[in-house]
């Protein structure tokens, strides 16, 4: 079962994404500020992470900023879930390393689609690095 990190501000909304992750067979967590939210992936190390940029304590941009130069959660899928429509919010948190953007509202189809696509992502980036690993130990033995 994946994990997913939720960091939002807002209960009602936290809540209403807590409750559509886990009809859908997600383990969802619920984070409502930054710091929190930075405490639960620590702690918690979460598949993916959907992140408000309007939050208190740390913005969503902090959060991401802090979270790419921890190696230990730097490539985990981060969507940024926001109403913020501006070109320039979006581009900044592209900038920053987030995997994807949605802006509010939105229906739980599209937040699927856009989790299935970090996954996806995911998955294979680790079978191109799991066959150059097998390749690169082949040729040293080889080498050798």
């Amino acid at each position: 079962m994946k994990k997913v990190l939720v960091i939002e501000g807002r209960a009602e909304t936290r809540n209403l994404f807590l409750e559509w992750l886990e009809t859908e067979g997600f383990y969802a967590i619920g984070a409502e500020n930054g710091l929190v939210g930075i405490q639960q992936v620590q702690k918690e190390l979460p598949d993916l992470i959907l992140c408000e940029i309007a939050i208190s304590q740390l913005n969503g941009y902090g959060v991401l900023t802090a979270l790419r130069q921890d190696p230990l959660s730097a490539g985990i899928p981060f969507i940024c879930v926001t109403s913020k429509l501006e070109r320039a919010d979006f581009r900044k948190a592209m900038e920053l390393g987030a995997n994807d953007y949605i802006t509010k509202p939105f229906k739980l189809d599209e937040l699927l689609k856009a989790i299935a696509a970090c996954f996806s992502k995911q998955a294979a980036l680790q079978q191109r690095f799991a066959t150059w690993l097998t390749d690169k130990t082949t040729r040293q033995k080889k080498n050798s």
